[in-house]
């Protein structure tokens, strides 16, 4: 038996995808673990930020800092939207909107109508040429066993881990911050906030605008090692999400970084092993079956996680409580 998968599955750790996932799921810690805001739809998130970036990367060659730009301030945009209408009413109606208006970016970008702009099912490719154009690094292969990459595959890597951790001292100062103990109010009891003279509805609105931005520059992020494909951003996207919240700790800072790394090579471990069974008929499935397999493997070891440890691996009891 070869076991090629498992040094595979630990180089997982600090690709630019499990760095994607950290980011948005921090934005989703910000909306959900500090605030109590149920978005079932930060998938739409990454999306406005992935194709707001891939637009004006490539289809009008902004530079790198003007798509960057246009991230933030399409995922600002994009929070207005759905938190003016629904922030003042009870929180199922913001998680039917942010479902529903996450299906809808996902589907308008695939018509035919705006396919000359978003590509249509086709997606956008050369993403990456804008950002590969600041690489200061030397061309070449280097580094170590499996974690030997390029030049480019590193600069992206350093770049989006170098985000991750901007984004988690951010978010870190401000939940110590007076900001931070205010929305941890609005998720525990939200009328007693409303009570002492707070302004309730701004601070949703500034925790769904910062768990926005988080989410759409992971959005952003995600497609520099790959092209950008609308079905990417489906609704199982943000259940991923909510798996990673979870099982790092939903009101953490740092739980969902761990999170996203013990979800991806996770995934990696049990694919590699359920081909390994598979292939010396060692477990009575096709190689169809071992997709679905391994992920009722893992959501049945999420159900375990809430029901014996609830606030998640990292995560405090005393704060796994939602006023929601």
């Amino acid at each position: 038996m070869e076991f090629n998968f498992i040094p595979l599955a630990f180089g997982e750790l600090f690709s630019p995808t499990t760095a994607a996932y950290a980011l948005a799921a921090l934005g989703l810690a910000v909306h959900f673990g500090f605030t109590g805001l149920l978005n079932f739809g930060q998938a739409g998130f990454m999306a406005v930020g992935g194709y707001a970036f891939a637009i004006t990367a490539v289809k009008f060659e902004w530079p790198l800092w003007g798509s960057f730009l246009a991230t933030i301030i399409a995922s600002t945009i994009f929070a207005l939207i759905l938190g003016i209408p629904t922030l003042r009413l009870r929180a199922d109606y913001l998680s039917i909107v942010t479902i529903a208006a996450a299906e809808i970016i996902r589907l308008s970008v695939k018509t035919p109508e705006f396919s000359d702009v978003t590509g249509g099912s086709e997606g956008i490719n050369g993403a990456a040429r804008t950002f590969n154009e600041l690489n200061p690094l030397p061309e070449g292969r280097f580094g170590f066993g499996v974690l030997t990459y390029s030049a480019d595959q590193w600069w992206v890597r350093i770049v989006g881990w170098g985000l991750v951790g901007l984004a988690c001292l951010l978010v870190y100062l401000l939940v110590r911050s007076p900001w931070g103990r205010i929305i941890k109010g609005i998720r525990e009891d939200q009328d007693a906030v409303r009570s002492l003279g707070k302004n309730v509805f701004a601070y949703k609105m500034q925790a769904l605008i910062l768990g926005g931005i988080l989410g759409g520059v992971a959005g952003a992020l995600f497609i520099l090692p790959r092209s950008l494909q609308p079905d990417n951003y489906g609704t199982q996207l943000t259940f991923f999400l909510y798996t990673i919240l979870l099982l790092g700790g939903a009101a953490t800072v740092f739980g969902p970084i761990a999170g996203s790394i013990i979800f991806w090579v996770t995934l990696s471990l049990s694919d590699g092993i359920l081909s390994l069974l598979v292939s010396n008929d060692l477990l009575p499935i096709t190689s169809i079956q071992q997709g679905p397999i391994r992920f009722i493997i893992i959501g049945i070891t999420l159900m375990l996680l809430v029901i014996f440890r609830p606030q998640g691996i990292f995560g405090k009891k005393k704060e796994a409580f939602f006023s929601v």
